[in-house]
């Protein structure tokens, strides 16, 4: 079935970023839009750093009804959501989950009769985290995860932990002060209770195979292992990953990283991490449409568009 035409009705949505070329998530949405019958299009926006608030204001003068934000832009449009350019025009609502993790990566406009712009900022990061967890059968409650990186992916990831009522985490980072000002950001979050304990460790060799010898969870959550580097990995060559463990390895691209194949080659289960960025960007689409996201619609032309970029 060929594309619903665009036409003077078609509603507008698409993704900022830099850059967004290699980005899947045009392919996941238009799948999604197609199989909802919706006259509804996604499009990559590459914005230059420093350009965010021009392209932020500009959605609302293209008529677009939301976008979703990715590096490097996401702590900075919380900032222009946070001051609306005139209270005359324009109404700014920004979610919880937003604020408590510092960023935004999903906008969504409206009008109001008065013609008032209406945007609202929302991350769906950390509901997108728990939710393809939880498709791979870990439930996080009362366990100890081990979680290696400190950007904002791990701050959504630490965060969901918290929130699902994980018993300890510790965060593993090579710079160990940018980890501990994670740690401490996390203990003066006042909307969860904190986890019984939250640490923050240098990321060596060994601190890392200690701490998942008595974990349940390991998340990697930087771009170690990503394509084109894709012989890479957080985990030690030539030592086995406790059986016990499940991994969930935050890059997608390859959908197979090595990490995952070192927890599958040592009978411990792995997750990839293209459940993360569908269930985020089906929370996205919800929020835009008030639809019910097609998530396994979603997933495939993920799959899709990787197998095309790995042919090209």
């Amino acid at each position: 079935m060929s594309p619903r035409p665009i036409d003077g009705s078609t509603q507008l949505v698409g993704l900022i970023g830099w850059p967004v070329e290699h980005s899947v998530s045009p392919a996941m949405q238009n799948a999604a839009f197609e199989a909802l019958g919706l006259n509804w299009r996604y499009v990559p926006l590459p914005v230059p750093p420093g350009h965010i608030e021009v392209a932020v204001r500009g959605l609302a003068a293209l008529g677009f009804r939301g976008a979703n934000v990715t590096v490097p832009h996401k702590q900075a449009a919380l900032r222009v959501l946070e001051t609306p350019a005139s209270p005359l025009t324009e109404e700014v609502f920004v979610a919880p989950d937003a604020q408590a993790l510092g960023a935004v990566n999903t906008i969504v406009l409206a009008r109001s009769e008065d013609d008032t712009i209406i945007f609202s900022g929302h991350n769906t990061d950390e509901a997108g985290f728990l939710g393809a967890l939880r498709d791979g059968g870990f439930e996080p409650e009362g366990t100890s995860a081990v979680v290696v990186g400190a950007g904002g992916a791990a701050r959504a990831v630490v965060f969901a932990l918290m929130a699902a009522g994980a018993e300890t985490i510790t965060i593993l980072n090579r710079t160990v002060k940018r980890a501990r000002a994670l740690v401490s950001d996390l203990n003066s979050a006042a909307r969860m209770a904190p986890p019984r304990a939250i640490q923050a460790l240098p990321l060596t060799r060994e601190t890392l195979t200690e701490t998942v010898g008595g974990a349940q969870l390991l998340v990697n959550a930087t771009p170690v292992g990503m394509w084109p580097q894709v012989d890479a990995s957080v985990w030690p060559d030539g030592v086995a990953m406790p059986a016990q463990v499940t991994v969930f390895d935050l890059v997608y691209n390859p959908l197979e990283t090595k990490l995952q194949q070192q927890a599958r080659a040592s009978g411990a289960n792995a997750l990839d991490g293209l459940g993360m960025l569908v269930r985020q960007g089906a929370l996205a689409l919800e929020l835009w449409t008030g639809e019910e996201a097609p998530v396994p619609v979603m997933r495939r032309a993920c799959e899709q568009a990787l197998r095309t970029q790995a042919r090209s």
